[in-house]
């Protein structure tokens, strides 16, 4: 992994990003990369929030990896701040090799760096290989999430 470039990423990384979105299941149904546009105007959002931290993965130049840790300021447990880490992608090519640790270590590294208190993540309910890599990496499922889509 001496090879392995975490940074912040960028417009031209964007492409890269979509296209991991798309690569499961999942992503499939709900992603669209051949239509750029939305995707590079949620970048360009995320770019102006600084409670945003979209970063990827790069080796030799290409996007291998990529994850959203987004700070999150409150009240609850006596004004603590957490972090929560959402869209964890790797590239199909990638998948085994221990990227996917890497980048969880980065989040909760820059979450502690950052003074966060709590890291928290969600995963699909039908992502069950993704639920025992969470926990290997010591996070436990402690709660049942509900969303409502608008």
């Amino acid at each position: 992994m001496s090879d392995l470039e975490i940074r912040p990423a960028t417009a031209e990384d964007v492409p890269a990003i979509a296209a991991m979105l798309a690569d499961d299941p999942l992503g499939a149904l709900r992603e669209s990369p051949d239509d750029p546009a939305p995707y590079l105007s949620a970048f360009a959002r995320l770019a102006e929030d600084p409670n945003q931290h979209l970063v990827v993965a790069a080796r030799g130049g290409k996007v291998v990896g990529t994850l959203q840790l987004t700070i999150v300021p409150g009240l609850s447990r006596r004004g603590a701040t957490r972090s929560i880490i959402e869209g964890v992608r790797i590239h199909s090519d990638e998948r085994g090799s221990g990227l996917g640790t890497r980048l969880i270590e980065w989040a909760v590294e820059e979450s502690r760096r950052l003074e966060c208190v709590l890291v928290q993540l969600t995963s699909d309910v039908t992502r069950t290989d993704a639920h025992r890599f969470y926990e290997r990496l010591g996070f436990e499922a402690s709660h049942v999430g509900f969303k409502l889509p608008l």
